[in-house]
């Protein structure tokens, strides 16, 4: 297998954007070749897959078991249940919402997203906290 150079910018701006967005790990996949920069450690892998081989999947963390219906973040952010500090938040556990009812903020480089419900029904579970860093495709809500 052939040694494959490692752009050491990438890796800065990788980390700097970490500190700007306040999350914990990054992932990138880009001309074969897979980044992972994390922090609370010195962990940083890279992985060169050879032409036409499969790449082996990283051992999955456990994280506990995810609802099937849940409402997902659309992209990489930081939630706020509120629609300005100190407000209200858009909803809690038990309230019925309406479809398109807004049910947080997701800000992503510094855009406040407002995350629509995508049917009707009851607000059964608030998977994410005030101010919480999360991933594209990280369950946020649960409507039942």
């Amino acid at each position: 297998m052939a040694k494959t150079k490692i752009d050491k910018e990438m890796l800065r701006e990788l980390a700097e954007l970490l500190d700007e967005t306040g999350l914990t790990e990054i992932e990138i996949e880009q001309n074969d070749i897979r980044v992972r920069v994390a922090k609370g450690g010195t962990m940083v892998a890279a992985t060169v897959p050879a032409a036409g081989a499969p790449v082996a999947a990283a051992p999955a963390k456990e994280e506990p078991a995810k609802p099937v219906d849940a409402v997902k973040s659309p992209m990489v952010g930081t939630v706020y249940l509120a629609p300005a500090p100190g407000a209200a938040n858009f909803i809690s556990v038990g309230k019925t919402v309406a479809q398109g009812d807004s049910l947080l903020i997701v800000e992503a480089m510094k855009t406040m997203n407002q995350i629509p419900a995508p049917k009707a029904g009851k607000i059964t579970e608030i998977l994410v906290e005030d101010g919480q860093p999360v991933e594209f495709d990280e369950p946020l809500v649960v409507i039942e």
